[in-house]
C-alpha cells in the first residue's frame, strides 16, 4: 500500500513593510523548503497580460487567459525561478509594465482563483514557505504553521525610508508612512480576501525584533507545531 509523503507548508501574512518575504526566504532557506513568492507568480500573470495585449475590461479574454496560463516556481542553484508556460521570465517580470499589470490583475476574481489553485498545487508537492495578505485565511487554510507577522506603521516606514535614503534617493518618512497607512487601510477592505489574521495564526510584532531573532521565533514556532 502506497503512503503519500506528508509535505509541510508555513503560512506568513501581514501588511506591507513587515518583512514577510525577507522572513519567509531566511526561514525557507534553513528549513531547506521552498519559498513560494506570490507577488513573483502575479507578476507573471502581468507579464502575460501585457504579451498577449488582453484588457482587464474584456471578462471573457480574462477567463480564457487564465485557462492558458501556467505559473510555477522552480529553484536552479539556490535561486528562485518563475516559470511562466515553461519559460523562465526572472529577468522580465520586474518591468513597470508587468507590476502595473500585475496591479491591476490582482484584483480581478479569475485571477486571484487561478493563482490560488496554482500555489496550493505548488504546497501539494513540496515543503514550503508562502507569504502574502491571505495565505493562512484562503490559500493555504490547512497550513502547519500561520503566522501574522506585523510592526508599527511608524517602524515598517522607518524601515523603508532607510532603504530607500540608501539608494541615493530622496523621500520624506512621514509620506512614506501615510502611504503604508492608506494600503493597510485598501488590503483590510478590499472585497476579495481581505488582510486579516486568521483564527488560528500566531500574532508576531517585529517592530522591536531584529530579522534574526523573528526568523528564529518563528522557526521555534514550527518546531513545536511539528512535535504536536
Amino acid at each position: 500500500m502506497k503512503i503519500d509523503k506528508k509535505y509541510y507548508s508555513i503560512a506568513i501574512d501581514g501588511p506591507a513593510g513587515a518583512g514577510k518575504s525577507t522572513i519567509a526566504r531566511q526561514i525557507a532557506k534553513q528549513l531547506g523548503y521552498i519559498y513560494i513568492d506570490t507577488g513573483a507568480m502575479y507578476r507573471a500573470m502581468g507579464l502575460y497580460f501585457v504579451r498577449e495585449n488582453i484588457s482587464l475590461e474584456e471578462e471573457d479574454a480574462v477567463t480564457k487567459a487564465c485557462e492558458q496560463v501556467d505559473i510555477s516556481i522552480a529553484f536552479e542553484q539556490g535561486e528562485q525561478q518563475v516559470l511562466l508556460n515553461g519559460e523562465n521570465v526572472n529577468g522580465l517580470i520586474r518591468s513597470v509594465e508587468a507590476g502595473t499589470m500585475a496591479s491591476a490583475c490582482s484584483v480581478k476574481g479569475q485571477v486571484r482563483k487561478k493563482l490560488v489553485e496554482l500555489q496550493q498545487r505548488l504546497a501539494a508537492t513540496e515543503n514550503v514557505v508562502m507569504d502574502g495578505r491571505d495565505i493562512g485565511t484562503h490559500v493555504l487554510p490547512n497550513a502547519d504553521l500561520k503566522v501574522y507577522l506585523t510592526a508599527s506603521s511608524r517602524v515598517r516606514a522607518n524601515r523603508r525610508y532607510e532603504e530607500l535614503i540608501r539608494k541615493g534617493e530622496s523621500v520624506s518618512l512621514e509620506e512614506i508612512e501615510k502611504s503604508i497607512i492608506d494600503r493597510d487601510h485598501r488590503d483590510m477592505n478590499r472585497d476579495i480576501s481581505p488582510l486579516c489574521q486568521a483564527k488560528d495564526a500566531i500574532l508576531v510584532d517585529s517592530s522591536a525584533m531584529t530579522i534574526k531573532e523573528v526568523a528564529t521565533h518563528i522557526l521555534n514556532l514550527f518546531y513545536e507545531a511539528k512535535n504536536k
